[in-house]
């Protein structure tokens, strides 16, 4: 088991920045693919970013988010995080951090699951 709490959420103007954290706790964090999700009301969660078990690894990104958002984990700290810069109002959402021995950019692909961060951007 691997239990995921995230942090950093907030109100934020468009244009502005927010980093979300991702804490980990439980098996060993470097065995774990860290994705990043979203959901926003009404609508199915998609996915945001991937990161592989090591630091210097694959990224991967969704297209709307490419050029704005950057992952990043510190595997000493067991910390993942996703910083956000223009922010839009598009990307209001709950924000997810889960975890995966696999990357994948499939929600369904992942077993383990925060509780989600609220994220608003108003215009």
């Amino acid at each position: 088991q691997v239990q995921l709490v995230e942090s950093g959420g907030g109100l934020v103007q468009a244009g502005g920045s927010l980093r979300l954290s991702c804490a980990a706790s439980g098996r060993t964090f470097s065995n774990y693919i860290i994705g990043w999700f979203r959901q926003a009301p009404g609508k199915e969660r998609e996915f945001v970013a991937a990161i592989s078990s090591w630091s210097g690894g694959t990224r991967s990104y969704a297209d709307s988010v490419k050029g704005r958002f950057t992952i990043s984990r510190d595997n000493a700290k067991n910390m993942a995080y996703l910083q956000m810069n223009s922010l839009k109002p598009e990307d209001t959402a709950v924000y997810y951090c889960a975890a995966d021995p696999a990357i994948s950019t499939r929600s369904a692909s992942y077993n383990f699951w925060g509780q989600g961060t609220q994220v608003t951007v108003s215009s």
